[in-house]
């Protein structure tokens, strides 16, 4: 399948390495006792990144911050631990993000959500809203009533980094989360990674599953990928630093979350 950049420019499509059995692995083959296929529900994926205590800077970085809390918030209680995704149990698309802000989603427990007016939540709702993946177009509380529809909503990194700069190894330690949600949501047929860093470990995470793409895609806004069981496309991340820039817009967001839908179209 064939991409467009955001600029016009074709994205390249690369042929898929397998194993070395020659075979094109996707999800996880996980069996039960009686040799049936078997996948963990979202609600257990869920309680195993809420209690998930492999990477101590993070985990001592979020608490701290949830103890000192911003002033605009100091009379809140901070969700203050890893952060689960988020979204229909039967979406299409996943969208995935790099890791929770510090006064946002660590703070709120809900990823993209919380981070202010304006600010990457709100920015990635309404082009969402726009396209029909979610009912409301800002994203401030858990409590809004936003509703996701055929999405699904991660991040590469559970834990707010320090500078919102995660290491090469928590995001390593971090990638058995996304591929417990992936092995839960067994509908997904495109997949959008918000920056760079989360295109990049979404691949790393195709690797583990035996899936090399040839060459290996680079990260790029629209640059769309075909895997063997979905679609992966590259997107600028909604971060103030780009969206006040005008490096990301809402019609480039919505356009693209637009060609995602098309995607999905049988």
């Amino acid at each position: 399948m064939q991409g467009r950049r955001a600029d016009g420019p074709a994205a390249c499509v690369p042929r898929v390495v397998t194993t070395d059995d020659g075979k094109r692995r996707g999800r996880r083959d996980r069996r039960d006792q009686d040799g049936k296929p078997r996948r963990e529900g979202l609600s257990a994926v869920r309680t195993s990144i809420i209690t998930c205590e492999r990477c101590p800077r993070l985990r001592e970085y979020c608490q701290r911050v949830g103890r000192e809390r911003r002033r605009a918030f100091r009379d809140e209680t901070y969700w203050a631990r890893p952060v689960p995704g988020f979204g229909d149990p039967n979406a299409r698309l996943l969208i995935l993000g790099l890791a929770p802000a510090a006064h946002g989603a660590n703070r709120t427990g809900r990823v993209f959500t919380g981070d202010g007016v304006g600010g990457s939540g709100d920015f990635l709702m309404a082009a969402l809203h726009r396209t029909g993946f979610a009912n409301l177009p800002t994203s401030r509380d858990p409590s809004d009533g936003l509703v996701l529809h055929d999405a699904y909503i991660a991040a590469a990194v559970r834990c707010a980094p320090p500078d919102n700069k995660p290491t090469p190894e928590e995001i390593t330690s971090c990638l058995s989360h996304l591929d417990a949600e992936i092995d839960a949501l067994p509908n997904l047929r495109a997949v959008v990674a918000l920056g760079a860093i989360a295109f990049d470990a979404y691949l790393q995470l195709q690797k583990r599953r035996g899936v090399v793409p040839r060459p290996r895609p680079r990260f790029g806004h629209g640059v769309t990928a075909t895997l063997p069981s979905h679609v992966l496309i590259g997107s600028y991340h909604p971060s103030r630093q780009n969206t006040n820039t005008g490096r990301l817009t809402p019609r480039m967001l919505a356009r693209l979350f637009r060609e995602a839908r098309n995607l999905l179209t049988p």
